[in-house]
């Protein structure tokens, strides 16, 4: 069963936390990027991300641009690993 994974070739990864409290432990502003994301990203990677951005003085705006980037990389290496490729 895929559940709401979709088709993608990345691999699923068990939790060690519930992901309703992690999500509801977010700012605002990253759980509206986590909501919109095109990807089924946890809270846990997304506050990893948000923290790390946040301690190198960086602003809310460019740790949601960080997000994006990460987000798109992992698109990237998901699209070039499936055999619904554009080369095919």
């Amino acid at each position: 069963m895929t559940r709401n994974l979709g088709a993608t070739s990345l691999k699923r990864r068990r939790r060690a936390v519930d992901p309703m409290t992690a999500y509801d432990s977010l700012p605002p502003v990253l759980r509206r990027w986590l909501a919109e994301a095109s990807l089924p990203w946890s809270p846990t990677s997304c506050r990893r991300i948000w923290l790390d951005a946040r301690a190198k003085g960086e602003a809310e705006a460019e740790a949601i641009a960080r997000l994006d980037r990460a987000e798109r990389r992992t698109l990237a290496r998901d699209r070039s690993s499936s055999p619904y490729s554009a080369d095919h």
